[in-house]
């Protein structure tokens, strides 16, 4: 697990909203995709917010801008990161996705689904609990 890199178990198809998009699009959009997460990009393509499905859970009018409930700024990682680092941002800023950019532009995302797909992927066999016999072995 050590060698996997954000790159290998991102997502790469991404749907990108843009700031002045409504919220019953990206809803739509998000709904039909079957994607919990959209960045937000600039005129450059560049990262500027993000909308997840908690965001429109509140009674929201359709017509109003996504601008006015995407996160800002946009948590970022690194393809060449490790998914240790991704986690680290999850977790200290207690979101569930983190958006990968390259060139400040957005090539992927990771979920805390993601993260999981990796740890269940990378399963340990428990060894049996040391009995008695083997532990006073060890210390000789």
């Amino acid at each position: 697990m050590s060698n996997v890199t954000v790159e290998e178990i991102m997502s790469t198809r991404v749907m990108k909203a843009t700031p002045q998009l409504t919220v019953g699009h990206v809803r739509k959009v998000m709904a039909d995709n079957n994607v919990s997460a959209m960045p937000v990009v600039d005129s450059e393509g560049e990262p500027v917010g993000i909308v997840t499905a908690v965001d429109l859970l509140d009674d929201l009018k359709s017509g109003e801008p996504v601008s006015g409930i995407m996160s800002s700024p946009v948590l970022t990682a690194n393809p060449y990161d490790g998914p240790h680092i991704a986690a680290r941002i999850m977790r200290n800023h207690h979101v569930h996705h983190v958006v990968v950019t390259r060139d400040k532009q957005v090539i992927g995302m990771v979920s805390a689904y993601d993260l999981l797909e990796l740890v269940e992927d990378h399963r340990y066999v428990a060894k049996n609990a040391p009995t008695p016999k083997n532990k006073r072995a060890k210390h000789r």
